[in-house]
């Protein structure tokens, strides 16, 4: 179970000072590369992770049995996520590696990706996910926040980023 943190609480916990609230090591879900939402949040993920920076508590990568951001973005890429991880580690920027998960997967036309955005922006409001998301702003000492109502909103809030 991913332990949930207040930015404050992460910057505690993490050992390091955070400047300000908007300093959190990942992107918003919300960013895009190449139009595509939560891209650029897993690159983000993968390099922190490699130089040991990744914040206890935030996942990297498939979880057997469970649909993961990472896992949708791999599915809509037609790429897997190690061999993505291995891409990013070899170096490049954000697009020289979406690029490569086009040549190596496949390359999603605008509707597929105006689509996938949307669902994903969507996550945890009035799906079969709300459940998980309730219990995930619980958990993060958020639940009594009506505005944030997708996993989104909560990412967002939770590192520091008004939803």
């Amino acid at each position: 179970m991913r332990r949930h943190f207040s930015i404050f609480e992460f910057a505690v916990r993490g050992g390091f000072r955070l400047r300000t609230r908007m300093s959190f090591p990942l992107r918003s879900p919300r960013d895009t590369v190449g139009g595509i939402m939560v891209f650029g949040r897993i690159l983000d993920k993968i390099r922190l992770h490699a130089r040991g920076e990744l914040p206890t508590g935030w996942h990297l990568g498939i979880i057997a049995g469970k649909r993961t951001f990472d896992d949708r973005v791999c599915r809509l890429l037609g790429v897997d996520f190690d061999a993505l991880s291995r891409r990013v580690l070899a170096g490049g920027t954000d697009d020289e590696v979406l690029e490569w998960c086009f040549k190596n997967g496949r390359r999603p036309d605008d509707e597929h990706i105006e689509l996938f955005n949307g669902f994903m922006m969507k996550r945890g409001w009035r799906d079969t996910a709300s459940g998980g998301l309730e219990q995930q702003k619980q958990e993060a000492g958020l639940g009594h926040r009506d505005d944030i109502v997708t996993f989104f909103d909560l990412m967002d809030a939770e590192e520091g980023r008004a939803p």
